[in-house]
């Protein structure tokens, strides 16, 4: 899945003068019900402060969706821009379940939890096992 670069955001970037406002804006754009998810459990995590994350578990209402989560946390480039745009670290385990985390919270009991093997084998299902 590929994102839409509009040319004046094609431009900058082989200008060197692509930021991350820009880049942003183009995944917002690309890749919709992706920027959904994170900014929701982004906005969780904010909501509710004495929470360890905030955190999305709806499946995605179809392939298509699946994939543009998929794409947004599997690119660096993407992850990155995202986490520092909503102030988060992200965590992603199945095809679906997203949390985000405060900065101050990587290395935390319930992180390393969240991103450990076991967090991942407890998380699975007959369910999932396609996604």
């Amino acid at each position: 899945m590929s994102l839409d670069v509009p040319t004046h955001v094609l431009d900058a970037a082989e200008r060197g003068e692509l930021d991350d406002a820009q880049f942003v804006a183009v995944v917002r754009e690309s890749l919709p019900y992706a920027w959904e998810v994170i900014s929701s459990a982004a906005a969780d995590q904010v909501a509710r402060p004495d929470a360890p994350f905030g955190e999305h578990e709806v499946p995605p209402p179809s392939e298509q969706a699946r994939g543009q989560l998929l794409r947004a946390l599997a690119s660096n480039a993407i992850r990155g821009a995202l986490e520092r745009h909503f102030g988060v670290v992200l965590a992603f385990q199945n095809c679906h379940r997203v949390a985000a985390f405060a900065p101050s919270q990587v290395g935390s009991p319930m992180y390393r939890e969240f991103i450990s093997v076991r967090g991942q084998v407890l998380n699975q299902s007959p369910e999932l096992r396609d996604c």
